[in-house]
């Protein structure tokens, strides 16, 4: 069992910044990748990034691209989330997500433990 928990989210202008970080139990947190997911109100839990677990492959969805910059720290067993020129639209509860694969899982239901969740709200 992974237990995952969340941190750095809160009010930002919109252009403004924010990391977000989330940091795992497992030992063996080298063996997992990470994803970030986010949810709106109304609205479906939506990809944002993975990383492969050895930090050498990264993916994003076309949305946050060139904006948001997904990173991990296998010594602290900790993921980040460095989300720079934030939008209004970018507000939604950001969860953190752990699959033990070799792979860059980029679907909600392929990943295996979860986060409880950190909002993140931007202002125009």
């Amino acid at each position: 069992q992974v237990h995952l928990v969340e941190s750095g989210g809160g009010l930002v202008q919109g252009g403004g910044s924010l990391r977000l970080s989330c940091a795992a139990s497992e030992r063996t947190f080298s063996s997992y990748a990470m994803g970030w997911f986010r949810q709106a109100p109304g609205k479906e839990r939506e990809f944002v990034a993975a990383i492969s677990r050895t930090f050498d492959s990264t993916t994003y969805s076309d949305s946050v691209k060139g904006r948001f910059t997904i990173s991990r720290d296998n010594s602290e067993n900790t993921a980040y989330l460095q989300m720079d020129s934030l939008k209004p639209d970018d507000t939604a509860v950001y969860y953190c997500a752990a699959k033990r694969t070799v792979l860059l899982p980029r679907v909600a239901g392929e990943y295996e433990y979860w986060g409880q969740g950190t909002q993140v709200t931007v202002s125009s």
